[in-house]
């Protein structure tokens, strides 16, 4: 067994293996690096097998599977947990690798995933949606905004957003996001993600920045927008999922940490999955 610290050198060796038929948000190489630090992240590596080791946000040690669980056999599994606490996180349909083999099966709801229908944040239709669709409304009367997409000297643009939206925070860096969406846009072509700027009078005024984590789900890694702007979130979520290709049906919102802040907003779009991580140990 040796274990290295996660660094973008193993970007080659992790990128495609990571990409498993799931829509759970951490299976994706962008979304560990730039995490990596948090999560105190380490490849191990097993004979011919591959794992990430890391620290859960309620620190809890897991192992989490990259190569093919169909390769990974049992008694690898039951070794590995006399190391760490879980296997995690494991997608529900994943869970015939384990069940009637003793293990101890849960998960948190501060881990789960928000998932939500295109279509729905295309069209913010329905009652439960009508406050959405009202602050859209008035967005679009009140201003003309420009979408355009993320790249080149639009990603030093991007940052002067990402300052004035920590300032407005009244957050310390460390308890934001901060540092990981600025290396996010540091390394934005290294990590192969892709997003949208938003212009107001020719001022940017937010972003999104995000990545395709399977055939037909995207994850929105970061949603950067200035409170002056009453309804840019809703502007940019609605905007994003009508430029997004017709391939994808679905947007990963991620979790929300336990923090209530973060429940209220992500549920208050109504999510169409709550997409469970599974936690695996003895």
């Amino acid at each position: 067994m040796k274990t290295e610290i996660l660094a973008l050198e193993h970007k080659n060796l992790l990128f495609k293996k990571l990409k498993k038929d799931t829509k759970i948000a951490e299976y994706s190489f962008a979304n560990i690096y730039l995490f990596r630090d948090t999560h105190k992240y380490e490849v191990l590596f097993l004979d011919n097998l591959i794992f990430i080791k890391g620290y859960s946000y309620d620190g809890m040690s897991y192992i989490m599977p990259v190569s093919d669980l169909n390769e990974i056999g049992d008694n690898v599994f039951n070794d590995l947990l006399n190391h760490v606490d879980l296997i995690f996180p494991i997608d529900e349909n994943w869970l015939g690798k384990f069940n009637n083999k003793g293990y101890v099966i849960e998960y948190k709801d501060g881990d789960t995933d928000y998932v939500y229908e295109i279509e729905k944040l295309r069209t913010f239709a329905g009652k439960k949606l009508h406050s959405k669709r009202n602050l859209l409304h008035q967005f679009e009367k009140n201003y003309i905004c420009e979408a355009l997409p993320l790249f080149g000297e639009r990603l030093i643009e991007a940052k002067e957003v990402l300052e004035k939206w920590q300032e407005e925070s009244n957050q310390p860096k460390e308890d934001t996001d901060y540092k990981a969406c600025l290396e996010a846009l540091n390394l934005y072509d290294e990590l192969i993600l892709c997003g949208y700027i938003y212009y107001i009078d020719k001022k940017p005024a937010g972003f999104i920045i995000g990545e395709e984590l399977c055939y037909d789900t995207f994850a929105l890694h970061f949603a950067k927008g200035l409170v002056e702007y009453k309804g840019i979130y809703q502007f940019m979520f609605n905007s994003f999922a009508k430029i997004l290709p017709e391939k994808y049906k679905f947007v990963n919102f991620e979790q929300d940490l336990d923090k209530e802040n973060l429940r209220l907003a992500k549920k208050s779009y109504e999510p169409d999955i709550l997409l469970k991580k599974y936690r695996i140990k003895k």
